[in-house]
């Protein structure tokens, strides 16, 4: 595993943060936000690309695709993997995008836009805009001559990498795999674009209390940014050469909901379906499952929706279980909100506790009391089964299910 967030800079700092229910959100700093609606994001702090990367690799690099090359190097390392001891055709890249270089993308049309007219674009535009640039990358590094491509699926893209990632290692297709997913979208273009659609959290004067999952007085999710990588493997490859083995991916599904462009489903349809595939997909039971990290963004429609979800899939058990929204801490991640809640669950597991749903201060009246929200602080429980959900605009719905390994 690696990470790169706006709560720690490495996996260890990342799990610490969790743990202690602490928020990443605060003035954005990467731009001049004083006009804008929302002043505030989750930003990554004290990442110095070139203190990781080449300088002259860097520089070629939107910041997203840094993101991935450093969460990335983190993860290889914690795997011990030797690029020299794989086989080429058998490692390969699945990385989530939901945008890709909206950074760079922003500052050479606005360039041209202040300039006389002629087209002085950056040679490198276009390779550092794409959202595919960072599994090419990070194939390019470190030799992975397997199955390479970006999932592009909104919010669920990199649940969709890890989901296809480890398709291809159940087709035999691939012993190992780099997944994951990364973005830095706090620019002025991915703040205005999305206080144009009131989807963002205007509470300027409290940034670190923002984002509040099924607090009766949300008011929109806080951007976020940054990566997690993860590294998949084959259960026999990984046990020749005696690897540390964090938990399983189960089991996975994907689903649309066919309504709205933007909204969810209101009775959480797609969210149920694609839960009820992903555990019949992982050979287990509702009953088996122990801790749910929901998409949980902190809108007035999403939250409700999903809980309608769980009630209505996991019927009594859903009192038994502990359901809770990292995105209160990290804020949302957008098309690399997928990998790093499932790096959430990987530690859940491994670590036996659930990170919280901070900033919960009022109750609302349209959410069971009844349900384990795990409201501002951590608990420790047994967790040997957690489902990650990740939810996109366009209807897009994706649920990993990661278990505890036994043997």
């Amino acid at each position: 595993m690696g990470a790169i967030t706006p709560i720690g800079n490495d996996v260890e700092a990342f799990g610490r943060a969790l743990r202690a229910g602490v928020s990443g959100a605060g003035p954005i700093s990467l731009f001049d936000a004083s006009n804008f609606r929302t002043r505030f994001a989750c930003e990554v702090k004290d990442f110095d690309p070139f203190a990781h990367l080449p300088r002259k690799e860097a520089r070629r690099m939107d910041r997203f695709a840094q993101f991935a090359m450093v969460a990335t190097a983190e993860a290889m390392t914690r795997a011990g993997l030797d690029p020299e001891q794989l086989d080429p055709d058998r490692a390969g890249v699945v990385w989530g995008a939901g945008i890709g270089g909206l950074g760079t993308l922003e500052k050479e049309i606005t360039n041209f836009a202040l300039g006389d007219g002629t087209p002085r674009y950056n040679p490198f535009l276009i390779p550092k805009m794409i959202p595919d640039i960072a599994a090419g990358l990070i194939a390019i590094k470190y030799g992975f001559r397997g199955p390479n491509y970006a999932t592009v699926s909104a919010c669920a893209s990199s649940a969709h990498a890890i989901s296809a990632s480890a398709d291809l290692i159940r087709a035999g297709k691939a012993s190992v795999m780099i997944t994951g997913g990364s973005e830095a979208t706090i620019t002025a273009t991915g703040v205005g674009g999305f206080n144009a659609m009131k989807a963002l959290s205007e509470r300027n004067d409290a940034p670190q209390t923002a984002s509040r999952p099924f607090d009766a007085d949300r008011d929109g999710f806080v951007l976020g940014e940054g990566a997690a990588a993860l590294v998949l493997e084959d259960y026999e490859h990984a046990r020749a050469r005696s690897a540390t083995i964090y938990a399983e991916i189960a089991g996975s599904a994907a689903t649309c909901d066919a309504y709205h462009i933007t909204a969810p489903h209101p009775e959480g349809l797609g969210a149920r379906k694609v839960m009820e595939l992903a555990i019949r997909d992982a050979g287990i039971t509702v009953e088996d499952v122990d801790y749910i990290n929901v998409h949980g963004t902190s809108t007035p429609l999403g939250d409700i929706a999903e809980l309608k979800a769980i009630k209505e899939l996991f019927g009594t058990h859903a009192y038994q279980l502990n359901i809770s929204s990292t995105k209160s801490m990290t804020g949302h991640l957008l098309g690399a909100a997928g990998a790093l809640e499932a790096l959430a669950c990987v530690l859940a597991i491994h670590e036996q506790f659930v990170p919280p749903t901070i900033n919960h201060f009022t109750d609302d009246p349209e959410i069971d009391p009844k349900l384990n929200l795990t409201f501002n602080k951590a608990q420790d429980r047994q967790v040997k089964v957690a489902i990650n959900n990740t939810f996109g605009f366009g209807g897009h719905n994706a649920c990993l299910v990661i278990r505890k390994v036994t043997s």
